[in-house]
């Protein structure tokens, strides 16, 4: 939705010619004079359809914030389809003038609401004062998911090993209730996650880094948050590929591969993206609204509700890796390969019978995801688990069972209530030298999806049941894992320490090779074929460290 706020000495109209989406209009209401009004020309876009009541609430409050500043008893709002180049169909659009309008006449405002579909003249006075003219966006994705996380009431704390926990809280800008004397990323942690500061204010290292090293740069002729890897970047993610698609088959998942672009209205699909909405990018085709998958969900559970699934088959384990991901994240939220708007994220779900199979398997994956973090070399990782006082309060034993497996104090935060279809989830994070901290490795508990999707397994009484689902990324989006590399390489320098990457995933590659006169490709080098020694040689061969120079950035 799109808002243009003006306030107004007066605003006059007159409704002279209805379009084929025109309202009923008496003949008495086609014309009219208010008196400093703060006036709200409105249009209702495409995106908002299927989250009109977060959408309302959202523009309600944008409103009445305005109309306090500016003094403003009543609002007029005025359909206005200029605003947008992408509208709501006209169902949808009066649907949601109308919720509007009566949302904000509940909050005590005077409300007059022009009609929709008809050609309208007006004259209006702007007053022309600092506030007088003012714009506003509201997103779906801002109005959905983000809102109802911000609204939740949560409670902080750190848990010790041991279990204990200490509540902390924000205290002028500073995390207090715990002594984090030697655990400064810890305090970091707390205080970016507590304060939900998303937006970059400093560009971090590893920006300069990637580009020195001739890894990754930005993309000027794409969107904002697209990159192009250079051959040393793309080896590396090629490694970082193999690496974790080798890990999750280990541990037992099978591979599949779905499409990048889904039916927005699905019904399914639809009802997830309502329940728990992202910056998604659409797309038209034909008549259809399409958008781009931001993770591995979509497709697997669509996958699944067409699979006949017993409970000897249980925990069953699907997994891709997103070629790509994408996520509309705002201009002032992207920081390199930190924060960017396509990603590949290796994406894995685990249907499983019931909440204690589940918990057995999410123990079991925070063990492989604590293994991807070592064997990257991230030597500095903090952990966040965050569920709800329910779930705490009835399996302290099992979360006290995984902050002992960290072996250190973890970030605890508890939910008044569920606010998405997760509880628990769990994440390592890295905190960088700006101070922000980035998820890498998650499982997250889903208890709503088997019954949106219709998934289901069929259980020892031939019974068809809802399963539990786990969702599991082992590192975090591979564009992330060069971020935290390349800014852990950072810190080192800073300490005093050489800085590098971790050996196999380097971008300069270095194979020995034995070779010895059985083997038929060395002979003619020194081997007994041509009379020489048959003593073994070794032969080194290493990838260029600089096979072009990328200039011109």
């Amino acid at each position: 939705m799109r808002l243009l706020l003006i306030h107004a000495d007066y605003l006059e109209f007159e409704a002279r010619e209805p379009t084929p989406a025109a309202e009923d209009l008496p003949e008495g209401a086609r014309s009219g004079r208010f008196e400093d009004p703060l006036v709200v020309f409105t249009a209702v876009e495409e995106e908002d359809e299927g989250s009109e009541a977060e959408i309302v609430r959202r523009a309600a409050d944008e409103i009445l914030d305005v109309a306090g500043k500016v003094g403003a008893r009543l609002v007029v709002i005025y359909p206005y389809a200029h605003l947008s180049p992408s509208l709501a169909s006209p169902e949808a659009a009066v649907r949601t003038l109308r919720m509007l309008a009566d949302e904000v006449r509940s909050r005590g405002m005077t409300v007059e609401r022009l009609p929709f579909g008809w050609y309208k003249s007006f004259r209006l006075s702007c007053k022309g004062h600092p506030l007088s003219e003012l714009s506003r966006q509201i997103s779906a994705a801002e109005a959905g998911a983000i809102v109802r996380e911000e609204t939740v009431k949560s409670r902080w704390f750190i848990m010790e090993p041991d279990g204990k926990m200490h509540e902390i809280s924000l205290a002028g800008g500073e995390v207090v209730g715990y002594d984090f004397a030697g655990r400064e990323e810890l305090r970091l942690f707390a205080l970016h996650e507590m304060a939900r500061s998303r937006e970059a204010r400093e560009e971090p290292p590893h920006i300069q880094l990637m580009r020195r090293l001739e890894l990754v740069d930005y993309e000027p002729g794409s969107d904002p948050g697209n990159f192009r890897f250079y051959p040393k970047g793309r080896l590396m993610k090629v490694l970082l590929e193999r690496w974790v698609g080798q890990r999750v088959r280990e541990y037992g998942a099978m591979e599949i591969e779905t499409p990048v672009m889904y039916d927005y209205d699905h019904p399914a699909l639809k009802s997830y993206l309502e329940r728990f909405p992202a910056r998604q990018y659409t797309l038209k085709s034909g008549k259809r609204r399409l958008f781009l998958r931001f993770s591995a969900c979509f497709g697997q559970f669509l996958l699944a509700s067409n699979a006949v699934i017993s409970y000897r088959n249980l925990p069953l384990r699907l997994y891709e890796i997103t070629h790509y991901s994408f996520r509309l994240e705002k201009s002032g939220e992207l920081s390199g390969l930190r924060r960017l708007r396509t990603f590949t994220m290796p994406d894995m779900h685990t249907i499983c019978a019931d909440v204690e199979q589940a918990k057995e398997e999410f123990a079991r994956q925070f063990r492989l995801c604590m293994r991807c973090m070592r064997e990257l070399g991230i030597e500095s990782y903090e952990t966040g688990i965050r569920m709800t006082e329910d779930f705490l309060k009835n399996n302290r034993d099992f979360i006290t069972s995984l902050v002992r497996l960290v072996g250190k104090p973890v970030l605890i935060e508890v939910w008044g209530q569920r606010y998405a279809y997760f509880d628990p989830k769990f994440e390592f994070n890295f905190v960088d030298s700006t101070g922000k901290a980035s998820a890498l490795s998650t499982v997250q508990m889903d208890h709503e999806n088997a019954a949106r999707y219709g998934i289901t397994y069929v259980n020892e009484r031939g019974e068809r049941v809802h399963p539990i689902i786990l969702h599991c990324s082992p590192s975090g989006s591979l564009e992330r894992v060069i971020y935290a590399l390349l800014e852990q390489a950072h810190k080192d320098m800073k300490r005093g320490r050489p800085p590098a990457l971790p050996l196999w995933p380097s971008p300069t590659q270095g194979r020995v090779i034995p070779a010895a006169a059985r083997h038929p490709a060395c002979r003619g080098r020194g081997g007994s074929a041509t009379g020489g020694s048959s003593r073994t040689r070794w032969w080194l061969w290493a990838r260029p460290s600089r096979a072009a120079s990328w200039a011109g950035r």
